[in-house]
């Protein structure tokens, strides 16, 4: 009897400690509807005046986030059935990038005109990056390989360092010239793409399934699915800071450096948006996204993040967010100094 009460008083205080970490939703400074149907995958221009999201209806769009409306409605292979759940601009936001698992596209966002259609047989993509001018892209399959391509020059690079161990996240420097690959093989890796060779290895306990890297090539972010998720020198290889968070663990599926580099805003398909301190790991500020509507269990999960400054407000800061619920949202960070916009 003394083991059962002790057990149930556990179970109790477990109850009582996740009841008190639960975020209830949040009110954001704003919130759009950008679609009805709900979400596959998303993404927001690193200006902040543009987003570009899958829908579950089959539609492809592009929007005008200052005046709440579509610019481009694209189709991917030209087929109804919507199988594309990678997409992505460029850091110049001058273009995109799509996929399903066995093509990728890419488009210019001055006319919504496709650029070219390309098609990988070896195995499934997993996850997209694009350079500024669509200069490079790079491909991560479940095969393990990545492949890097320039599609003015065709020039290609395979890189084989996951062995055959599935390629889940990369992420591309601005100018193309680096890539951060995270995979199964519990490692991320940076690397060359003009050498294809390594410059640091990032060992994970777990499989990797996020990266990111600062644009500014300071730092690099890479998380696994259980609960390590590290920001990384990109110099000198060396750990900054570890997320530190009381859960037992936290998927990310988005993440956004600021432009000053002291801040890290993270999405996760439990309708939570975090802003971490990069020098400390600690969390900041969090939200939680409103979810999809319908019955019980109503669920959003963040696919895409950025910041923003304030369009009427020059001492407004914003933190940006749009889920697989269809909702773009503007979050209040002004009381924290972050200085950089995504």
């Amino acid at each position: 009897m003394k083991a059962f009460a002790f057990i149930k008083l556990l179970a109790i205080l477990s109850i009582i400690m996740l009841l008190g970490c639960s975020v209830p939703e949040s009110s954001p400074a704003s919130r759009v509807k950008l679609s009805e149907s709900g979400v596959y995958a998303a993404d927001i221009s690193r200006d902040g005046t543009k987003a570009i999201i899958s829908e579950v209806n089959g539609a492809i769009r592009v929007w005008d986030l200052n005046n709440d409306v579509p610019l481009y409605l694209w189709q991917h292979q030209g087929d109804e059935r919507n199988l594309v759940d990678n997409v992505r601009f460029s850091p110049d936001d001058a273009f995109a990038i799509t996929s399903d698992s066995e093509a990728f596209a890419l488009w210019s966002l001055e006319n919504g005109e496709p650029l070219g259609f390309w098609r990988i047989d070896e195995s499934s993509i997993q996850d997209i990056a694009l350079s500024n001018s669509a200069s490079s892209v790079l491909i991560a399959r479940s095969n393990g390989q990545v492949m890097y391509f320039e599609p003015q020059t065709q020039r290609r690079l395979e890189f084989l360092g996951h062995g055959e161990d599935k390629v889940n996240s990369v992420d591309l420097s601005a100018n193309g010239k680096y890539a951060l690959t995270g995979g199964n093989d519990y490692k991320a890796y940076l690397w060359s793409t003009e050498t294809g060779q390594v410059i640091h290895v990032f060992q994970h306990p777990q499989r990797v399934t996020r990266v990111k890297l600062d644009q500014q090539a300071r730092y690099a972010f890479t998380a696994d699915g259980q609960n390590d998720a590290q920001i990384w020198d990109v110099q000198t290889g060396k750990a900054v800071s570890q997320l530190k968070f009381i859960e037992r663990q936290i998927i990310f599926t988005s993440a956004e450096f600021s432009d000053d580099g002291k801040y890290l805003l993270t999405g996760s398909p439990s309708k939570r948006l975090m802003l971490w301190d990069v020098e400390s790991g600690e969390s900041v500020q969090q939200w939680r996204v409103k979810p999809s509507d319908g019955p019980a269990p109503q669920s959003a999960v963040v696919y895409a993040v950025g910041f923003d400054h304030g369009s009427t407000e020059e001492t407004k800061r914003f933190a940006s967010s749009i889920s697989s619920a269809g909702n773009f949202a503007k979050w209040d960070i002004s009381s924290q100094d972050v200085r950089g916009h995504k």
